[in-house]
C-alpha cells in the first residue's frame, strides 16, 4: 500500500486493532486468511474491470439494476462489508 489514503486507512486499522480485544482480532485475521487461501481473490473483479450486471434491493426497498443505472451514464460502485 502506498499513498495518503492507504496510509490513513492503515492508521485507522491499527487504532481499531489496538482498541479491540486481541482474541477478536485473531478471529478476524484467521477468517481473512481463510478467504485469501480459498482462492476467492482470483475471482474478484479488479479496478477498471466491468462489473457483472446485477440487481439488488436498495436500502429504500426498490430493486436497483446496474443496467438501468448505466443507461444514465458511468456508475461508481461502493460496497459496505457491514460490521464484524
Amino acid at each position: 500500500m502506498s499513498g495518503p489514503l492507504n496510509r490513513r486507512l492503515a492508521g485507522i486499522r491499527a487504532e481499531k486493532e489496538a482498541a479491540r480485544p486481541a482474541a477478536a482480532t485473531e478471529v478476524m485475521a484467521a477468517g481473512t486468511e481463510a478467504l485469501r487461501s480459498s482462492g476467492i481473490l482470483d475471482r474478484v473483479p479488479g479496478v477498471g474491470d466491468r462489473a457483472p450486471l446485477f440487481a439488488r434491493p436498495s436500502v429504500a426497498g426498490p430493486t436497483v439494476r446496474l443496467a438501468t443505472l448505466l443507461k444514465r451514464g458511468p456508475v461508481v460502485l461502493s460496497f459496505f462489508r457491514g460490521r464484524w
